[in-house]
């Protein structure tokens, strides 16, 4: 009798342990514009404190990520965004996409960096800043001289020598964009655009892509932001990196749980983390602007000041206006924008 007893027992337990061992961990789809190569620490990072939960990027544009949100709602394929520009998740918030979840450590983040609605629908992780990309090599053989100003831009010398995100898919076009109008008004803002859309020869649809086209001297200038120029002038690239002092224009990264996520509790797992003391830590070993200051990097090749040229800015002002502002700029200058694929 205690024979069967026992080999009872070993049949139960081989079972509740082979149920365990065939188990898949949950699969989270994470709406994404990170960087590429920032995907693979972060995801790492994740799935070693949370080890049952595996992470499926999907990455593009901030802009084509938000659109395809949108057309999503109610037909949700996505669990979370996180690393999306807070001007777009703005709107998504209004458009009912977000759920509200207020992370395990908000508290330890300042007020700027998240939403002011209890519980929040986002909360910022890092930021990323407008900044000027100049060949220093194509520069001297064309003999076009660094731009050290926005004003420096739309000085003849420069004609179609600058490359700049598209605003309707970069979320670092639509900073610059926005940083303008908000820090010199509309007329001022629109009239240095006009000026400046004669130097430009495209209009692409990232903002690392102008970056990396003047890293390669395929273009003079590039306005991007100012990590991407960071990483190439560490990787060796022919490059100087500068932050203008007016009107220097930025956004926050953010994370956010998909209303309708088949795996809520999961997300709101990644949300903790993503706005962890750990996480911040990760950020900062190659961002400046982080949502816990403290830990922000010291770059090589941008000014130690950075934080302190920052334009103060109404996000909820740019989340309102975005689309308004994006039409305009359509309307005049979409005629450069880099073709879609």
């Amino acid at each position: 009798m205690k024979r069967h007893w026992l080999k009872a027992l070993w049949i139960a337990a081989s079972i509740t342990t082979a149920g365990t061992a065939l188990a898949e961990p949950t699969e989270l789809t994470v709406y994404t514009a990170f960087e590429t190569d920032d995907l693979k620490a972060y995801k790492q990072a994740f799935e070693a404190k949370y080890p049952d939960i595996r992470i499926n990027w999907v990455r593009d544009s901030t802009g084509v990520i938000a659109a395809k949100l949108l057309a999503e709602k109610g037909n949700e394929h996505a669990d979370a965004i996180w690393g999306l520009s807070v001007t777009d998740v703005e709107q998504l918030k209004k458009d009912g996409v977000i759920a509200p979840y207020t992370p395990a450590e908000a508290q330890k983040i300042p007020a700027k960096f998240k939403d002011s609605d209890q519980p929040p629908s986002w909360v910022g992780t890092n930021g990323y800043v407008a900044a000027i990309i100049y060949n220093t090599v194509e520069g001297k053989k064309k003999n076009i001289p660094q731009p050290t100003t926005w004003e420096d831009l739309i000085k003849p010398v420069y004609k179609g020598q600058i490359v700049m995100p598209d605003p309707a898919s970069s979320g670092t076009g639509f900073l610059c964009l926005s940083g303008w109008i908000q820090a010199w008004g509309e007329a001022k803002a629109w009239a240095y655009m006009d000026k400046l859309n004669e130097n430009i020869s495209q209009y692409a649809h990232s903002g690392s892509a102008p970056a990396v086209q003047a890293g390669r001297g395929e273009a003079v200038v590039g306005i991007a932001f100012e990590l991407r120029g960071a990483r190439l002038l560490q990787d060796g690239a022919p490059i100087t990196v500068t932050l203008p002092t007016d009107a220097l224009g930025w956004d926050l990264n953010a994370v956010a749980v998909i209303k309708g996520s088949p795996h809520l509790a999961d997300a709101q797992k990644l949300e903790d983390w993503a706005t962890s003391e750990e996480a911040m830590k990760l950020y900062g070993k190659s961002r400046v602007v982080i949502a816990m200051p403290q830990y922000g990097a010291k770059l090589d090749g941008l000014p130690a000041d950075e934080t302190g040229r920052l334009l103060v800015q109404d996000f909820g002002w740019a989340a309102k206006n975005r689309e308004r502002i994006i039409q305009e700029f359509e309307k005049r200058y979409g005629a450069k924008a880099q073709p879609k694929s």
